[in-house]
């Protein structure tokens, strides 16, 4: 190993330690003060990128480091599929009302978005990229792409959505009197997708299990909706 990757090497492992470090204090943090504004994603965001700013590191670099963590990413999102199948039957019990709540969420999700997007006087490309923003990342990036979208605002909007959904929901959801585990679940999911499903993950295993289901049902809807329903709502709209 030449001195120039030897420092490579040593730059990402750096940034692969800051990263867990600050994930870690702000769960610590959590865990002791209780408060949802204390959510790792949003604060890892909010010390990571304006360092990564100041001392002028380039996304590549960063992500040297990074991959090992994106490596995991895939069998997390396996591992949901457990408390899933742990809730088989009554999922299998009630699936009409699990798919048509999957469908009413996907509608509501893309039209107010659109709605949002178009009061404020956002323009075609925009408009276009807010139609996924309830869903998976990946899936959601694809549907932009199809659809005329700009992905990568597609992915900021992702990311927002789950954030807020994870901080917000939880609080909302008590707030309108949501007590079944099974409610709340699919509402975090259909709403936050994947970082919202990981926050109820913390209420319990059912409503964890709901959640999961939610984020991949909304995510395959999403897909075959969309393509269809969002260019006619936008050619309304403009």
């Amino acid at each position: 190993m030449t001195a120039r990757e030897a420092a490579v090497v040593t730059e990402s492992l750096l940034y692969l330690a800051l990263t867990l470090a600050i994930y870690a204090l702000v769960r610590k943090a959590q865990a002791r003060f209780k408060t949802p504004l204390l959510n790792p994603v949003l604060i890892g965001i909010a010390v990571l990128v304006p360092l990564l700013v100041v001392l002028k590191v380039p996304y590549q670099s960063y992500m040297q480091g990074g991959r090992f963590i994106n490596f995991f990413l895939e069998p997390a999102v396996v591992a949901l599929a457990y408390p899933l199948y742990q809730q088989l039957d009554l999922i299998r019990a009630q699936w009409k009302a699990l798919l048509s709540t999957c469908v009413l969420g996907v509608l509501v999700a893309m039209v107010s978005g659109l709605v949002i997007a178009w009061l404020l006087g956002a323009d075609r490309p925009v408009l276009l990229s807010m139609a996924a923003k309830s869903v998976t990342t990946p899936i959601a990036m694809g549907v932009s792409e199809r659809i005329g979208g700009i992905a990568s605002l597609t992915a900021v909007l992702v990311l927002f959505a789950g954030v807020t959904g994870a901080i917000l929901g939880p609080w909302l959801l008590t707030l309108c009197k949501v007590k079944s585990p099974q409610a709340r679940g699919l509402a975090m999911g259909c709403a936050a997708h994947a970082i919202g499903t990981a926050r109820i993950v913390e209420e319990s295993a059912e409503a964890a299990a709901f959640s999961s289901l939610a984020l991949s049902l909304c995510g395959i809807i999403t897909a075959f909706v969309a393509p269809l329903v969002v260019p006619l709502l936008t050619e309304w709209m403009l």
